[in-house]
């Protein structure tokens, strides 16, 4: 094959291999850590190290490449931090599950053993996801990948964790937490997922000691009730203000409780009655910690009941549910069940339903850094983008509890605590103590704990760049430019970042935080396995190709509105790539060997077309930088898909193809292949950060091309080329030539004339201008129309069995004499309409059978009723036409 000449077809997947092979070989993801020329930077919000590439990943990724490419393109020294988190939890239990496959569990291995095994799971299994972000095409700096328990990282937290204990922000304390009986850890709040679940309400009377009355209440959770302490009412209640009694009987464990007033108490709610039981629900803690009220225990860490449970001890908490509830009954205390239903959490791992448990756990202080966080974006050193957002990332720092950062699992950073086994005096400490520096003893244990997940992924933005330590890589790229992530981790990690990174580094973190929507299926329902509607990313890239995928995600990536994704969809975009690539092959053909020359002659010497789609490049190009740079990424790929589908392959390859052709003089030609040339080297450049791979093959079969793509610079900035202006009289002229062409082309569809027949058109215009710029560019329209003749007239009669267009300032005539037989057009149409009127009844009958439309699925009815909706349009159209023809006919 010519060297300059490209294959008849694109073929993605060895040119992805090949091409990304190269970017690495060249260390063209690079970030310098000294540089003259503007940083940028983002963090990857790393994968867990369990993880494989997802459609969440896929368009949070695409987006953050998008964005890289295109700084790179802009002269910037661009940074993009990529590594995996060690995902406590989600690791351990992954690894538990390998285990228990082969009949052993973690307590056989022992607490080293297993933690080695994970080391070695993860060196087996833990680069999957970083190679499918490559296959992704992300231009991360792989070179400095790092991972989350990683021997630098590792070293932050540790400072981290002392610096705050050490600040009073770090305290040990009993707290009702909620506690996963499955996974044997706490779980902070985010880590709850709530799911509604039709429960029930249980009305159980607290009888007075003297057996007179008692105080009802209601609760959801009958079970719990064996470890109540108290019964509060609230003190404005007016139903108690005759009430004598200070205690009451708790049931089934037949011993006396106090009744105490409480402001918290919801008086509207039931008899005004509330049940406390603090070691079971965290606003009961609260109520008991302001009573001083005595703690009981009744379920323990493993979900079954304690001995606190008195005859219930030992049942598991659900069956003690039932044991207590026919107990109740039986004693004539259950007054009565309503259906209830409410939001119950579960372990966002594992799914069980959590239980809120009293437990020792090390907690963060949050309040003091969550006000330094909110008051960083209220004050607009850190935007988030949409904006919308905002106010659920205040309504949470601005309410926020305590962090619960302590998780009883193994893997995981362990905390650098230690008790004296001798006088109980914890010792916190970056490097591993020695002695007790209380009294002297070598009795030391370490706390078994690991930190939350998400304690360490706090400091990713700077502990990945080499804090503690003050190296080149913070100076140049801390704080980042941008957070690109989706809304679900706003709390999780975001606004956790802001506070850990505002404390430590003294300014937030990031500059921009883009919150991008989620991707669902084409009906914008969420992608589950259960539905069955999961799109695999994979697969899709090895269907369509990786360009094919990327330009989908970025070109519905509207801010605040979630991508609808199918694969039809990226079918649609794939013909996009194949449009590309056969007009550059097209364009190739015409260019030779070398670049061309820049014309001597001005710009105003370039033929209209010429003129028109430079004018063109150079708005779509300010159309670029201003949506990236705002974030808009559905409105530069929109923009980039017009400019090349619709003006550079529809308008501008056909217009000046005669004159690539031979047809006009040497200067023409000249001056059309200097412009074929740079729109196209130009177009590749400002598709690149969607589409890297189809261009960077293109690239390299352009004459006057040097190296990689990802080293040119963005067209409007670079200096060697000359400068492109924006041409509105072009613009203009070449939008009245192209309505006439449209318009002499629609009559040709509606009259369903072939486009080989070449037709005779009259335009009629009052306007001096108009007819002398169509006099002077008759030659394109004579061309594209397919026309044998063209008369530019001002306005007259309708000339004789002729269909008309109107456009701005004109009115098109097109002869039909000769081209149609109205009798045979009439009667097909007549016949066409016939038919589509049957359909469409036997659709209309079908869709007011009420029992089709109860029995039907929703698909299958849905699809009935597009189904009408087209051929009714369709219909409507040949009645159109048909009205049309006959009274030319007449």
């Amino acid at each position: 094959m010519t060297p300059h000449l490209l294959d008849k077809g694109y073929e993605p997947r060895e040119v992805e291999k090949r091409w990304y092979a190269y970017w690495e070989e060249e260390k063209l993801f690079a970030g310098k850590e000294k540089s003259d020329r503007k940083s940028f930077s983002i963090v990857i919000p790393p994968p867990n190290v369990t993880g494989v590439l997802h459609m969440g990943h896929a368009l949070n990724n695409v987006l953050q490449d998008i964005l890289c490419r295109y700084r790179r393109t802009r002269g910037d020294n661009v940074l993009w931090m990529p590594g995996t988190d060690h995902a406590g939890i989600a690791t351990q239990n992954v690894v538990e599950k390998h285990l228990a496959s082969e009949g052993k569990d973690r307590h056989q291995l022992g607490r080293e053993q297993f933690i080695e095994t994970v080391w070695q799971w993860r060196e087996k299994y833990g680069g999957a996801i970083i190679n499918q972000l490559k296959r992704l095409g992300a231009s991360c700096d792989w070179d400095r990948e790092r991972f989350t328990m990683d021997e630098g990282l590792s070293r932050a937290v540790r400072k981290v964790f002392v610096d705050l204990y050490d600040q009073g922000l770090i305290y040990q304390g009993n707290y009702i937490i909620n506690w996963c009986v499955r996974c044997h850890t706490a779980l902070a709040d985010l880590e709850v997922e709530h799911e509604e679940l039709d429960g029930h309400l249980y009305y159980i009377l607290y009888p007075f000691p003297d057996g007179h009355g008692g105080i009802t209440v209601a609760t959801t959770r009958p079970e719990t009730m064996l470890g109540d302490t108290a019964v509060a009412i609230h003190p404005d209640d007016e139903r108690y203000g005759d009430l004598t009694a200070h205690t009451v009987i708790l049931p089934l464990m037949q011993k006396e409780i106090p009744i105490i007033q409480d402001a918290y108490v919801d008086a509207s709610f039931g008899t005004g009655g509330l049940k406390v039981t603090p070691a079971h629900d965290p606003n009961d803690f609260e109520i008991g910690r302001r009573h001083d009220l005595p703690v009981v225990k009744v379920i323990g860490d493993d979900g079954f009941m304690t001995a606190e449970a008195g005859r219930f001890t030992g049942l598991e908490r659900f069956e003690c549910r039932k044991a207590v509830v026919e107990a109740l009954s039986a004693s004539g205390l259950l007054q009565k069940i309503e259906n209830h239903p409410h939001g119950v959490g579960h372990c966002y791992r594992c799914g069980t339903v959590v239980e809120p448990n009293l437990s020792k756990q090390w907690f963060v202080k949050a309040k003091p850094l969550a006000d330094k966080a909110a008051d960083a974006v209220r004050k607009g050193r850190t935007k988030i983008v949409p904006e919308t957002w905002e106010n659920t990332y205040f309504d949470w720092l601005d309410n926020i509890r305590d962090w619960c950062i302590s998780r009883q699992i193994w893997w995981g950073h362990q905390i650098p605590a230690w008790t004296c086994g001798e006088c109980e005096q914890i010792t916190v400490a970056t490097a591993t103590p020695t002695v007790c520096p209380e009294c002297g003893s070598r009795h030391l244990v370490q706390e078994t704990d690991v930190l939350d997940t998400w304690f360490s992924s706090a400091l990713w933005p700077f502990s990945t760049m080499g804090w503690p330590d003050d190296t080149e890589l913070l100076k140049t790229f801390y704080p980042t430019s941008v957070l690109i992530t989706a809304f679900d981790i706003l709390f999780f990690w975001v606004a956790r970042m802001m506070m850990m990174g505002i404390h430590f580094m003294g300014e937030a973190p990031f500059e921009d935080v883009y919150i991008h929507a989620i991707v669902r299926d084409e009906e914008g329902k969420k992608m589950s396995k259960s539905k069955g509607n999961v799109i695999d990313p994979l697969l899709v890239m090895d269907r369509y190709g990786t360009d094919a995928f990327r330009f989908t995600l970025a070109a519905f990536a509207a801010q605040g509105r979630d991508v609808k994704m199918s694969e039809r969809r990226v079918e649609g975009y794939r013909h996009f790539i194949n449009k590309l690539w056969n007009a550059a092959r097209f364009s190739l053909m015409n260019l030779g060997e070398t670049a061309p020359a820049v014309p001597d002659a001005p710009a105003e010497g370039f033929s209209l077309p010429d003129r028109w789609i430079l004018s063109r490049l150079r708005r779509v190009m300010q159309t670029e930088q201003e949506a990236l740079d705002a974030y808009r990424f559905n409105d530069a790929a929109s923009a980039l898909y017009q400019f090349i589908w619709h003006e550079f392959c529809d308008w501008y390859l056909e217009a000046v193809k005669p004159t690539l052709y031979g047809e006009k003089g040497e200067a023409e030609k000249a001056a059309a292949l200097y412009v074929l040339w740079r729109t196209l080297k130009d177009a590749l450049i400002l598709l690149h950060p969607f589409i890297p791979f189809v261009t960077e093959e293109i690239w390299h079969k352009l004459p006057g091309t040097e190296g990689s793509i990802m080293t040119a610079r963005f067209p409007a900035d670079d200096p060697t080329q000359p400068t492109l202006r924006q041409d509105p009289d072009a613009e203009a002229h070449m939008a009245l030539v192209m309505d006439v062409i449209t318009g002499v082309r629609n009559i040709r569809g509606e009259m369903n004339i072939a486009p080989s027949v070449a037709l005779a058109a009259t335009i009629q215009s009052p306007d001096d201008k108009t007819r002398q710029l169509l006099t002077a560019h008759r030659e394109i329209i004579v061309n594209l129309a397919r026309l044998s003749q063209f008369e530019i007239t001002l306005p007259g009669e309708h000339p004789a069995s002729a269909a008309a267009a109107v456009i701005e300032g004109a009115t098109i005539f097109v002869s039909l004499e000769g081209i149609i037989d109205f009798g045979k057009e009439i009667e097909r149409l007549e016949k066409e309409i016939g038919k589509l009127q049957k359909e469409l009844k036997g659709i209309s009958k079908k869709l007011s059978n009420e029992d089709f439309l109860d029995k039907a699925p929703e698909a299958v009815i849905q699809k009935a009723k597009d189904r009408h909706e087209s051929l009714a349009e369709k219909s409507q159209k040949l009645q159109t036409n048909l009205d049309r023809i006959r009274s030319l006919a007449s």
